[in-house]
C-alpha cells in the first residue's frame, strides 16, 4: 500500500505531506462508495478499501464521513456548467436541458442523488450542501440564460430567474429521478419550447 507522504527534502517537521493522488482517489471512491451502498451505510472503511488507502489516509484529511461527503459534493458543485450561450433563449434552454438530462441519467448520479436528498431530510449539514450543489450552481445557470434573454429584448426586464429554474429544472428531475422514464430528443425539443413559452406567458402576467 503506498504511503501517504510524498518523499520531499523540506517535509514539514512532525506533519505528514497530503498528497494530491491519494486525495482525488479517495473522493473518487466516496462517490462509488455512495452510488453502491447508500450515505447510511457508507463507512470510513469501505472508502479507504475501495481508494486503496488505510483508513488513517481518510482521517488525516476528514474527521468523518459527513464533512468528507459535503466536502466532495461542495467541490463539484464549485466546478459549475457554463451557461449556455447560443443567441436564442430557445436554443439556450435546449441546451441545458440536454447537459442537464446526461448528467440526472448518468448511473452514479441518478443513484447518489436521491439518496442524499432522502439524507438531506434528516441532516441540515447535508441539505444545506445539497442547495449549494443542485439549486444554487443552477440557479446562477439560469441567471445567465435569462439575463441573455432580456439584453437581447426576447423577455421583459422583471423576468423571475428562480421561476425560470423551476420551469427549466423540474420536468426533468420528475420523469429522471422519480418516474425514471425515458427521455428522448423529440421530448427535450417540445419541453424546450414549452418552457420557453411559459417564460414568455409569466413574464407578461
Amino acid at each position: 500500500m503506498a504511503s501517504d507522504t510524498a518523499p520531499s527534502r523540506r517535509a514539514p517537521a512532525g506533519a505528514a505531506v497530503l498528497r494530491d493522488d491519494v486525495t482525488e482517489a479517495i473522493r473518487a471512491a466516496v462517490f462509488a462508495e455512495l452510488a453502491a451502498v447508500g450515505y447510511g451505510r457508507m463507512s470510513i472503511e469501505g472508502i479507504a478499501r475501495r481508494a486503496g488507502v488505510g483508513k488513517a489516509a481518510v482521517y488525516r484529511r476528514w474527521r468523518s464521513k459527513l464533512p468528507l461527503v459535503l466536502d466532495v459534493v461542495s467541490a463539484v458543485a464549485a466546478l459549475g456548467v457554463p451557461a449556455p450561450s447560443t443567441g436564442s433563449l430557445l436554443t439556450d434552454i435546449r441546451v441545458l436541458l440536454e447537459v442537464t438530462a446526461r448528467a440526472l441519467r448518468h448511473p452514479v448520479a441518478s443513484q447518489i442523488i436521491p439518496d442524499l436528498l432522502a439524507e438531506a431530510s434528516r441532516s441540515p449539514e447535508i441539505a444545506e450542501a445539497l442547495q449549494t450543489a443542485l439549486r444554487d450552481t443552477q440557479r446562477g445557470i439560469a441567471s445567465g440564460i435569462i439575463d441573455s434573454a432580456i439584453a437581447r429584448g426576447e423577455l421583459p426586464q422583471d423576468t423571475d430567474a428562480e421561476l425560470a429554474l423551476d420551469l427549466i429544472a423540474g420536468p426533468l428531475y420528475w420523469r429522471l429521478a422519480v418516474l425514471r422514464a425515458p427521455l428522448s430528443p423529440r421530448y427535450l425539443d417540445r419541453l424546450s419550447a414549452a418552457t420557453t413559452a411559459a417564460l414568455a406567458a409569466t413574464a407578461a402576467m
